[in-house]
């Protein structure tokens, strides 16, 4: 595996994120932790998770799949740098009592010590805000951080699915503060068929020195051969990918990414996952295997070297935006 640093952090973390989403709602305990020992022994360090995971009446299950997981011991917890989230409804019913769900100091205090309950651990490495909550202020949000921070329960603070200027406001409201070291990190989505990112959200966060984490890197498994699948006879497209796949002019370039790749002989997903190995600012994309044999074609994106030509030929069939602002105001 190799490593890089955590945006402008001393944290190392490997370039593949183990994502455990899938951890209980697809994929029971024992598989789960099955992956979660590949991972570790491949070197991936930084495993994502978030309080909400498990979904339904089953929210907080994936964390405690890793907190079981944790508690086999084996220097399991020392060696993973890990990552949680705070802000979804936690109520089995859908329904969230008042300050049982967002950003307030209040629901961020319970949210963490029921998190590390589940996890069965006594700190969480990075504490992920998931979605920006628009009736909170950023001052009261750094408080609650710093408390925790002062306690000991919680490392460095990031972000999920933040628009480039709530990056900003958050840095700069850390930076008046003082003592605060604010984001390290955005998690957000990105892949070779989902570029907007490019626009104000990465150049955010290279300015303010936050790691980018791209989640849905094969865009829901549109990116990992799914044309070639359902012509094999294989698992067909749901979703976001079936989705656009009914769009004739989309349909054309997945088929042509996929022939593209065809001749290189090389598989689809671990090109999409290796492409954003090649991108300014990224840290390491997000893959939430739900077999081992997934997380070993994704380990293999690592050592994958995209000539200059095939990252030409990948733009031509999914150009980004262009640079900003010039890819919208000129």
């Amino acid at each position: 595996m190799k490593y890089t640093q955590l945006g402008r952090t001393g944290l190392k973390v490997g370039r593949l994120v183990l994502g455990t989403m899938n951890f209980g709602p697809q994929t029971d305990e024992a598989d789960s932790h099955a992956i979660m020992d590949a991972a570790l022994d491949a070197g991936i360090n930084l495993f994502d998770t978030a309080n909400v995971y498990g979904w339904g009446e089953n929210k907080g299950r994936t964390e405690s799949i890793i907190g079981d997981w944790f508690a086999k011991g084996g220097g399991r917890r020392d060696k993973v740098v890990l990552a949680t989230k705070v802000y979804g409804n936690m109520g089995a019913d859908g329904e969230a009592w008042p300050n049982h769900d967002k950003l307030s100091a209040l629901n961020i205090r319970r949210a963490v010590d029921a998190s590390l309950k589940r996890l069965r651990t006594d700190h969480i490495d990075l504490y992920q805000f998931h979605h920006v909550d628009r009736g909170t202020p950023f001052e009261e949000i750094w408080q609650a951080i710093d408390v925790l921070v002062q306690q000991g329960k919680v490392l460095y603070a990031g972000s999920s699915n933040f628009p480039g200027y709530k990056i900003a406001q958050a840095n700069e409201t850390a930076a008046r503060r003082g003592g605060t070291i604010g984001l390290v990190s955005e998690q957000c989505l990105y892949n070779l068929a989902e570029r907007r990112a490019e626009m104000e959200v990465i150049p955010a966060a290279q300015e303010y020195g936050l790691g980018v984490i791209p989640w849905s890197p094969l865009q829901g498994g549109l990116l990992g051969g799914v044309i070639k699948k359902e012509v094999q006879g294989g698992r067909r497209a749901s979703g976001r990918a079936a989705d656009t796949l009914a769009d004739p002019a989309a349909r054309a370039r997945i088929q042509a990414y996929e022939d593209l790749l065809g001749k290189h002989g090389l598989e689809p997903g671990e090109v999409a996952l290796a492409w954003l190995l090649t991108r300014p600012g990224v840290t390491g994309p997000i893959v939430g295997p739900r077999t081992a044999e997934q997380l070993e074609s994704a380990l293999r994106a690592v050592e994958l070297e995209l000539g200059e030509e095939l990252l030409a030929d990948l733009d031509e069939i999914f150009p980004g935006p262009g640079p900003s602002p010039e890819a919208f105001a000129w």
